[in-house]
């Protein structure tokens, strides 16, 4: 059976109507005269029946309808072609947010990834178009949009796309070169391939925080395409004035056009019924005032402050809940092997560890290693600069701590089974690619999802629906509120705030299942540089990473590793050895314990290779771990000067810092051998916590400072000599170089 709201063609009016006219009560027919004297039989229900009008190319003919169409008034609703380029997801939750809000502010959203060439097509596009697009790599746009960026820039005339009209909101992060550069690169080629916007570029960074740009300029993007879609609008609904108006008989036999009808058929409900799902502008306005609240020791994001405490909020509008989920019987043992069917595409090794160094000391502030995988037995091959991903878990104690408080302690090695629930109103809602099938709980926790990620608004506006105490509900529908923006990014945002920590926090939230794999994003893999030359060091990888530490504090009184950093120290424990003494790799194997195992994939960077020309000389500025790229560099440089003895090699200049020279200077004996046999010309250091003997000697604290000391040294081998300048570092930290 048809649902009572449904979408269908022009062409299927009466077998529609009859059809949902059948659920909604008693019906008498009637016929309605077509071209050429075809008939269709129409319905008339007991009560009203409303037809919204989509936009899709379609010219109907027919003669004056009888009097009893004027109950059905035909209302309009613009159709815009939304599109996503996202590598983590970001650009595509957004995408979703805005096509579930377009039904109410009076569109309909078709919501496709750029990927999905098949589903759509620019060239005949009359509708507005509205593109999210986040960037990666080194201003690169997301994998899923290669292909549709290099039809942008394929041999098409100047004004290829002259008839489309299109905004674009571009996603990146301020702290690494390139900002938002995948969005900017679309906006360009569509530009200069004649496309014109309607509504101004936006520029969200996720180093302040996306949503403080991305909700204005949803907000402003409503506006701007009422206004652009108005003269279409008004014509429209003129003509469907007309095919209603009983009186005017000069409509007999016209042929009308009616750019792209789809007809949506829903039986009218009471306005009051209605508006308590969702309020005509998409937003549910609900003003409520916290009580009082119980002074007690938790963290203190969870207590509200005035003003907001006593501020009436625009609650947004609930997410559509589209997933079902059920357990079966069965019970499956979670196998790590299994996070080969993660990544099907993509051609996944599985590597021993065969080394583990401390490269600091304990006193340092942060704790570097160096790992060594062996990819002998394998065909990954990578060059110096080139980087690699590693697929990691979750915590397990956190996995667990988050079954228990789902109270599904009983279920976490049962069988997942998820499906699509019908009918639902998520637009473009489908099963979580990411997730196998036959899962089982503790896997899709421990894998599949990212439950260190900050939970988006739309999350904790989920979430207050399944939280009974009145004041944990309140705050959690603040934080999702556009009052409460300050406060999401001060709590949330800044401090990392996770679901677990959330429901640490408030005792009465009980989510289901179904909400985490509906808001919860997929668990992304971690990528490291790396370390070493496979002419240096064959069928061996090297890297280095700091171990993240995120120390407890009044808004998250719990500490906590990164999810992979913390991973990998614990793997390697048993073989960590001290960079001051360490032994051979054929000591650790005969200590008869089993080398842990770690899954990866190659990622090759051709915008960070060695300069193809010897002689070109090279600049690198790579504080901390930073280093790591470049000790590739000059590994592989010196094999080059050995293999090419006759060839005349560039210079080689390396900045780098780090706090303390005896505590955390990595690879401190390694880069003097390079200067010892030539491979490296240059190398300055500075420490910034070493205070100096002599205190008005004034020392480069930061290599920004040495960069200023050396200024004139490196402007002629960059401008003089064609040298190269790389920069490898936390982007954070990088701004000040430039």
């Amino acid at each position: 059976m048809l649902p009572v709201s449904a979408t269908l063609k022009v062409s299927s009016w009466s077998r529609a109507l009859v059809r949902i006219a059948e659920q909604v009560g008693s019906v008498r027919t009637a016929y309605f005269p077509r071209h050429e004297g075809i008939c269709d039989r129409v319905v008339i229900c007991p009560r009203r029946v409303f037809l919204t009008a989509a936009l899709r190319k379609r010219t109907i003919i027919t003669s004056s309808p009888p009097s009893w169409c004027g109950v059905m008034p035909l209302e309009t609703k613009h159709r815009i072609l939304l599109l996503y380029a996202s590598q983590n997801g970001q650009a595509k939750a957004i995408a979703e947010e805005i096509a579930e809000a377009a039904d109410g502010k009076g569109f309909i959203a078709d919501l496709y990834c750029v990927s999905q060439m098949e589903e759509f097509n620019l060239e005949k596009e009359r509708a507005p178009v509205v593109i999210i697009a986040s960037t990666t790599g080194v201003g690169e746009v997301p994998d899923t949009a290669r292909k549709f960026a290099q039809k942008l820039k394929s041999d098409l005339p100047a004004n290829f796309y002259s008839h489309i009209k299109y905004a674009v909101l571009a996603l990146g992060d301020s702290n690494y070169c390139c900002f938002a550069n995948g969005g900017k690169i679309i906006d360009k080629c569509l530009q200069q391939l004649g496309a014109q916007h309607f509504y101004a570029t936006g520029y969200a960074d996720d180093g302040v925080g996306l949503e403080l740009v991305v909700e204005p300029w949803i907000e402003g993007l409503w506006d701007a395409l009422k206004e652009l879609c108005q003269k279409q609008k008004e014509e429209i609904n003129s003509d469907a004035e007309k095919i209603l108006d009983t009186n005017d008989v000069s409509t007999t036999n016209k042929s009308f056009e009616l750019s792209d009808i789809e007809l949506r058929l829903e039986a009218n409900v009471p306005p009051t019924a209605k508006d308590s799902f969702n309020s005509s502008e998409g937003v549910e306005q609900n003003p409520i005032v916290a009580g009082l609240q119980e002074c007690c020791l938790v963290p203190t994001w969870v207590k509200s402050e005035k003003p907001l405490s006593e501020t009436a909020l625009n609650i947004p509008s609930l997410p559509v809940v589209y997933l079902n989920v059920e357990f079966q019987k069965s019970t499956v043992q979670v196998c790590e092997q299994e996070c080969f069917l993660l990544a099907p595409d993509i051609t996944l090794f599985q590597v021993p560890v065969t080394k583990a160094i401390s490269l600091t000391r304990e006193d340092a502030v942060k704790t570097a290693l160096f790992l060594e995988l062996d990819i002998s037995k394998t065909s990954m091959t990578y060059e110096p600069g080139d980087a690699f991903s590693i697929i990691c878990p979750n915590s397990k104690s956190e996995v667990e701590e988050l079954i228990q408080r789902l109270g599904l302690a009983n279920k976490k090695n049962h069988v997942v089974e998820i499906n699509i629930i019908p009918n639902n109103k998520k637009k473009g809602a489908h099963l979580p690619e990411y997730i196998p099938k036959r899962s089982t709980l503790q896997f899709i926790l421990t894998w599949c999802l990212e439950i260190r990620s900050v939970p988006k608004k739309a999350c904790l506006r989920a979430l207050a629906e399944y939280t009974s105490d009145s004041s944990e509900k309140r705050r959690l529908q603040e934080l999702s509120s556009k009052q409460g923006t300050a406060d999401y990014t001060r709590y949330m945002r800044d401090h990392n705030i996770c679901l677990l920590d959330i429901l640490r926090a408030l005792p009465s939230c009980r989510p289901p299942l179904s909400l985490l794999l509906e808001h919860l994003p997929k668990l992304q893999v971690r990528s490291y540089s790396a370390a070493s030359s496979p002419k240096y060091h064959p069928g061996k990888l090297h890297f280095v990473f700091n171990i993240v530490e995120f120390p407890s504090c009044p808004e998250k009184p719990i500490k906590r590793r990164g999810v992979c950093t913390g991973w990998l120290a614990e793997q390697v424990t048993s073989m960590l050895q001290n960079y001051e003494n360490e032994t051979i790799i054929s000591d650790c194997l005969s200590n008869g314990f089993e080398l842990p195992q770690i899954s990866i994939f190659s990622r090759h960077n051709p915008f960070f290779h060695l300069p193809a020309v010897m002689a070109a000389p090279i600049i690198m500025v790579g504080p901390g771990t930073g280093i790591a790229p470049f000790i590739g560099f000059l590994q592989h440089r010196q094999k080059q000067k050995e293999e090419n003895p006759d060839f005349a090699s560039g210079e080689t200049w390396l900045f780098y810092g780090c706090r303390h020279h005896d505590r955390d200077y990595l690879f401190r004996n390694e880069l003097k051998g390079f200067q010892d046999n030539g491979t490296l010309t240059q190398l300055k250091v500075c420490f910034s916590r070493d205070l100096p003997k002599d205190t008005t000697a004034g020392k480069p604290k930061y290599v920004q400072h040495l960069l200023h000391l050396f200024a004139e040294d490196v402007a002629k081998m960059l401008l003089d000599e064609n040298g190269y300048f790389y920069v490898c570092g936390h982007g954070e930290n990088t701004g000040d170089w430039y």
